[in-house]
């Protein structure tokens, strides 16, 4: 019977409730009184009987209750929505700006549980991942659409963890129009977003913060090069170490390799902010044409390479490249016959900076060894092809992978490559994707900026 139905918690149990954490698990439970359908709001009270809060619950599921309120509440109903999206609404206006493309709902984190919007321009993109608010849907859909007034909702509820809830996967228009490309902007580029067949909602908006973080990496190389900066007519012009005036503009510029390239959105950064050439890599060839998309509509297609392949395939490919490479040298150098008619595996490529943002590895608890493999693997040779004194830019968004581990992997590879790396930058999730204290499962996404040098040059 509404919140009179309520769910009495053990005595044993830790706090977590207490402690800002909104999940009650099965085990959790003591016992149950009164009467609530799944998916309808319970009272959580401790042992003693002392109100901790009011969430909804499903009986099927071992996350049994989430918590949407931290005191008694009758209903989820369209005035509750219409305050939380409020207040979702104003934390973003504040920290991105008004009508700014970002995720403007984040589940637990704006205390609405089981919901995830994300706004591109003026349409909305939603998953619903829990039967609380499957059901409560008739309340928070005007809602969202009074406070946020957008000219289209668009659902992206394709998610196995639906299954967990007894719910089917399910994709459709919700409201008004949905056009299936979006363009949008974000940090001064122009980004085009597939809604429809894009990965998730169509956009990682949590990365925003960290792509912008890759522009101190990307200036400064000219001078490996043997470029230098001379008076010549009363102006500073790049010279090269014959003597000529540099013509090319991005002569300062990094190379890069963005693997795993999703949309490309490191490489527009990387080319906003000055690179040389970028490589853009990615197993899914729908993924490279929105890529190439993306490259166009900003100007920077002659800067821009292709390649569809697997990143831990082609990574060992260039690897194996330079081992063979160097195998040759030093056998001519100590006076050995070289057969230089047998061909060489691969190009042997290297870059002053690698981006490496995959997705997750570990998906369970029990996925996180051979995840941590798959880590240190691309990052080992991701590092044993940068140049000397490049950058490897890394992240995982595995959160049973936790910060700590992840670091130690990045370590373990760094030793194995025979590198000492200085780590520059070390960051979360954006600010629309705020932090509850206490919810360690809000804290996914680790990303880090690393200098790598080789051992034996130090």
């Amino acid at each position: 019977m509404g919140t009179r139905a309520a769910v009495w918690l053990n005595k044993g149990r830790r706090p977590r409730l207490e402690e800002g954490h909104p999940w009650v698990y099965a085990n959790e439970i003591a016992k149950t009184e009164g009467e609530a359908e799944p998916g309808q709001l319970v009272e959580v009270k401790d042992h003693r009987g002392m109100l901790l809060g009011s969430g909804y619950w499903n009986p099927a599921s071992q996350l049994t209750v989430r918590i949407v309120s931290y005191g008694s509440l009758e209903a989820m109903d369209e005035a509750f929505f219409r305050k939380r999206f409020t207040f979702a609404l104003a934390h973003r206006d504040r920290f991105l700006g008004a009508g700014a493309s970002c995720r403007v709902v984040y589940g637990e984190a704006d205390f609405l549980p089981g919901l995830i919007v994300d706004r591109f321009g003026s349409v909305l993109v939603v998953q619903v991942l829990t039967l609380g608010m499957e059901k409560a849907k008739e309340a928070w859909l005007p809602a969202l659409i009074e406070v946020f007034k957008p000219t289209g909702i668009y659902e992206r509820s394709d998610v196995g963890v639906r299954t967990l809830e007894g719910l089917e996967e399910r994709t459709g228009v919700l409201y008004g129009e949905c056009p299936r490309h979006i363009e949008i902007e974000e940090n001064g580029l122009k980004v085009q977003v597939d809604i429809e067949g894009g990965q998730k909602t169509g956009y990682f908006f949590d990365q925003r913060e960290n792509r912008a973080a890759i522009e101190p990496l990307i200036g400064g190389w000219g001078s490996r090069s043997g470029i230098q900066l001379e008076q010549r007519d009363g102006a500073l012009v790049p010279v090269n170490a014959k003597g000529s005036v540099v013509t090319f503009p991005y002569w300062d510029g990094a190379t890069v390799l963005e693997c795993f390239a999703h949309t490309g959105s490191f490489t527009l950064h990387a080319c906003k902010y000055g690179a040389k050439k970028v490589t853009c890599l990615d197993i899914s060839e729908h993924a490279l044409e929105t890529a190439r998309h993306n490259v166009e509509i900003n100007g920077f297609t002659d800067r821009v390479e292709f390649v569809a392949a697997d990143a831990f395939e082609y990574l060992r490919l260039q690897v194996k490249g330079r081992e063979e490479r160097a195998a040759r040298a030093n056998a001519s150098a100590a006076g050995a016959k070289v057969d230089t008619s047998k061909p060489l595996t691969t190009e042997a490529r290297t870059w002053d900076v690698i981006i490496l943002d995959p997705p997750a590895f570990a998906k369970t608890k029990r996925a996180v060894e051979a995840a941590c493999r798959g880590y240190k693997d691309i990052n080992l040779q991701a590092m044993k092809l940068l140049n000397e004194g490049g950058y490897l830019v890394t992240a995982s968004c595995s959160f049973h992978v936790r910060p700590e581990l992840f670091l130690e992997t990045i370590q373990e590879a760094a030793k194995d490559a025979g590198k000492i790396i200085r780590r520059v930058e070390w960051n979360g999730a954006g600010k629309d994707h705020p932090q509850l204290a206490g919810v360690e499962e809000g804290h996914y996404l680790k990303f880090g900026i690393f200098e790598v040098r080789s051992r034996k040059e130090l």
